[in-house]
């Protein structure tokens, strides 16, 4: 306390303890990242307006119209929906593909009883998985369904799996696939549980427990009512799970997942309007417009005529004139034409909007030269951008196998074997029986290949030292499968051995004929 404050002290002792304890709230604010990132006294910060709360207030509450903003970008806007689409196209491709990796020696099997297995495994799933049987609605395959919960997921931020069955003519498994959209898992009317946020019901411990889903999409206008079922997250008895709920988390307590352009939708609701706003410019600067002015007013027609109202876009609207390409204008008197210059095409557009493109791209982890799929730099800035945007498709697949592909494999292959059509000894005796029998790999499309010879060479390299295997290889690639690879060469070296053979006898000379002279 210093001489000042002291004989404040003195004289009015309460003045002084608040001038001390102010002093010392001072120092504390302004230490550490009071000093920087929390000054609230610095210019650079004092203006920011800032808040923040749970992930409730933070996202829960925010969602509806994040939402469906989200999708109205990618309805209307090229590049989020080129976003979109190069992200399910990568991560899904064609679909995701069941490739069954029994843990043989844990089960005790030889690795040629495995292999059979497998194969069998393999061959029973694509019944089901390449049928649009699988599918609740009969409208979609597996490999389908994957590609439409991806891409709900990318629009809305969370899509809800239920897996309820049924039987159908010439499908020996009853298992299907509902695919439920994200604005229908929703809290129910005059809700007042603390414990339902976004439709999510958990106990006071945080586990998720139910569901709510209403009977139809909450912005329908076909319905009049509404309702909602509760499901239960898993069965009492069986604990088998009755919802796969699809999303990723960004906050602690998260319940509900965010649309993959939230973080970029501004930016990217302004470029839709830019690049409108110069198309716009770019037409009518490429109108060539005659106006004629008169001294005085005439009945007669004029030289050139508008479109009539049932041809314009505004037709009607009083303070809308629609131009043409090569319209002659008459004026009357006293009017004037006043010329417009836009001066479009914009030399600067393009440049311009691939400076936002960077932003956006590093926002949701897109290169910007695979978000405008256009590649003008080196081969080694290519490739570069090419890896780093396969480090996401790789997380992205891996999430969407193991919270999607793989629960749903799971499901099929309890009822495969509870019907008999897999044998499977002990699958529901044990959990890690089980878990041995259903472990499994799912490989999606490959990268690609700038430098094939290159690649081809290290992808050798790495086999022949033991970084990787063939089968690994053959899957990153081209997607195929190594098994099937080597029994099909061993197919076609058999058939070019015997043509060889067949050519081999064709042109070799025929033996001359045996006179019976024997030369003395």
């Amino acid at each position: 306390m210093n001489v000042l404050d002291r004989a404040i002290a003195a004289v009015a002792p309460q003045w002084g303890v608040k001038r001390a304890g102010a002093r010392r709230r001072l120092q504390i604010l302004n230490s550490g990242y009071g000093n920087y990132a929390g000054s609230t006294t610095k210019k650079s910060l004092r203006g920011w307006i800032f808040g923040g709360g749970s992930h409730k207030e933070d996202i829960e509450d925010n969602l509806p119209v994040v939402r469906q903003r989200s999708r109205d970008l990618y309805m209307g806007v090229p590049l989020a929906t080129g976003a979109l689409k190069a992200c399910r196209t990568n991560v899904v491709g064609s679909g995701l593909k069941l490739k069954s990796q029994i843990d043989f020696e844990f089960l005790g099997m030889s690795e040629d009883e495995a292999r059979e297995l497998e194969r069998k495994i393999e061959q029973e799933f694509s019944l089901w998985a390449d049928s649009t049987a699988c599918d609740i609605e009969r409208l979609d395959n597996f490999s389908e369904l994957q590609q439409l919960a991806f891409l709900n997921w990318l629009m809305s931020g969370d899509v809800l799996v239920t897996l309820p069955t049924t039987k159908r003519l010439g499908m020996p498994y009853d298992l299907r696939v509902r695919l439920i959209e994200a604005d229908r898992l929703s809290n129910p009317m005059g809700n007042t549980n603390p414990l339902i946020i976004g439709g999510v019901e958990v106990n006071p411990a945080g586990e998720v427990i139910a569901y709510h889903i209403s009977t139809h999409h909450p912005l329908s206008w076909e319905y009049s009512e509404t309702k909602w079922t509760r499901v239960a997250a898993y069965g009492e008895k069986t604990g088998r799970r009755n919802v796969l709920h699809i999303m990723n988390r960004e906050r602690i307590g998260q319940r509900r997942g965010v649309p993959f352009l939230a973080p970029v939708i501004e930016a990217l609701k302004q470029l839709g309007q830019y690049t409108e706003a110069e198309l716009t410019a770019a037409i009518v600067s490429g109108l060539f417009t005659v106006a004629i002015e008169k001294d005085e007013n005439s009945d007669e027609d004029m030289v050139g005529a508008f479109e009539g109202e049932e041809q314009q876009a505004d037709g009607g609207e009083e303070n809308t004139v629609e131009l043409e390409p090569g319209l002659v204008w008459d004026l009357a008197k006293g009017e004037k034409a006043t010329p417009l210059t836009p001066g479009r095409p914009n030399a600067n557009f393009d440049s311009f909007v691939t400076s936002i493109c960077r932003q956006i791209g590093a926002a949701l982890e897109i290169p910007y030269e695979i978000l405008l799929k256009h590649f003008t730099s080196s081969f080694t800035a290519s490739r570069g951008a090419l890896l780093e945007f396969w480090k996401a498709v790789k997380m992205y697949r891996n999430w969407l196998a193991a919270d999607f592909c793989q629960p749903i494999f799971e499901e099929w292959l309890a009822e495969a074997v509870a019907k008999g059509r897999i044998a499977a000894p002990g699958f529901f005796a044990d959990p890690l029986v089980r878990r041995a029998y259903c472990r499994a790999e799912w490989n999606g499309p490959a990268q690609g290949l700038l430098n094939p010879v290159q690649e081809v060479d290290a992808a050798a390299k790495r086999v022949e030292n033991y970084f990787s295997t063939g089968e690994r290889e053959a899957a990153e690639m081209n997607g195929s499968d190594f098994y099937r690879n080597v029994q099909q060469r061993r197919q076609e070296k058999k058939i070019i051995k015997e043509a060889e053979g067949i050519a081999e006898a064709e042109t070799k000379p025929a033996p001359e004929p045996d006179t019976g002279q024997q030369q003395t």
